[in-house]
């Protein structure tokens, strides 16, 4: 009886760890610290984002020898998410800026941007997100419908 009750009892934890596996994926529940745009504007700096980037509404200094060409922030007809934010900066490649030529923005479908992951502390992130999430603005989408007689 003991080995019929472990078999079903490892059946059982083995079907519930498979319920809980999208859960474990899913960004629910997942929330850091809030962050100080402040300093986010200062780590868009140092980590020289400004190379590439620009971000509306900002007055930024320049890069020699760079001009950027994807810009951050601006309307958009949905709102950009924490979590977003978060995996555009920690993951770049997993969706490409849009409204830009494929070979601008990537190489061989992996993003040109630098990776920052093993450079940018926690607090780095918390707050560049910080810096960047108000610089975009939500719009109702207009529709024109037809009108029929």
């Amino acid at each position: 009886m003991g080995a019929k009750f472990s078999a079903v009892a490892l059946c059982l934890l083995l079907a519930l760890g498979a319920c809980d596996r999208e859960q474990i994926l899913s960004e629910r529940g997942f929330r850091l610290p809030e962050g100080d745009p402040v300093a986010g504007r200062e780590t868009f700096l140092y980590m020289q984002c400004n190379q590439c980037h620009t971000v509306r509404g900002e007055d930024l200094p320049t890069i020699a020898g760079s001009e950027p060409y994807v810009e951050l922030g601006g309307t958009s007809t949905r709102v950009k998410s924490y979590g977003e934010l978060v995996t555009a900066i920690v993951n770049p490649s997993h969706k490409l800026a849009d409204g830009y030529p494929v070979e601008a923005v990537s190489e061989d479908g992996e993003s040109n941007m630098y990776v920052y992951n093993r450079y940018m502390t926690v607090q780095e992130l918390t707050d560049l997100v910080r810096f960047l999430q108000p610089h975009y603005k939500v719009v109702t989408p207009k529709y024109s419908y037809r009108r029929y007689p």
